[in-house]
């Protein structure tokens, strides 16, 4: 059971709360022009709808290959086509873009949230994601890591 609660978009949303958390916290110390401002809120938006994009770019390659986005389920395809020939973890920057975008849009010290949220979810998932990939299909798992950065 745990490992279905367990899962990134949880961690996406408990990061989010704490962001909004942050916003409201800092409204209390800092003078909202300081933290509100139009174009803020328009690269905040612009953030997540790009994290939103980016996810269904990647959930619509694991599909057509016939894998599975969930992270503690067993892949059955190597998926490098797509987005996948230019981040690992498409998915995990998608979700780290609309942390940023939220944070921007709702209080920018918040955004010292998204480095915290990327290590958990680089040590919470990815680490045993690749390890998974890279048993399952080894040398092609290799070649593509050395030739497609982990995030950008």
């Amino acid at each position: 059971m745990l490992k279905w609660i367990d899962i990134p978009p949880v961690w996406l949303a408990g990061f989010a709360v704490l962001a909004w958390w942050g916003g409201q916290a800092a409204a209390m110390v800092l003078p909202a022009a300081v933290l509100s401002h139009p174009l803020l809120d328009l690269l905040g938006g612009l953030l997540v709808g790009a994290g939103l994009l980016l996810m269904v770019l990647a959930v619509f390659e694991m599909r057509r290959a016939r894998t599975t986005p969930i992270p503690h389920m067993q892949p059955t395809a190597l998926v490098t086509s797509g987005i996948f020939a230019r981040s690992r973890n498409p998915i995990y920057l998608g979700d780290a873009l609309v942390l940023a975008g939220l944070a921007l849009r709702w209080g920018w010290p918040a955004l010292i949230l998204v480095p915290l949220f990327m290590a958990v979810i680089h040590d919470r998932f990815i680490r045993a994601e690749e390890a998974r990939l890279n048993s399952t299909f080894g040398p092609g798992f290799t070649a593509w890591a050395a030739k497609t950065r982990r995030w950008l």
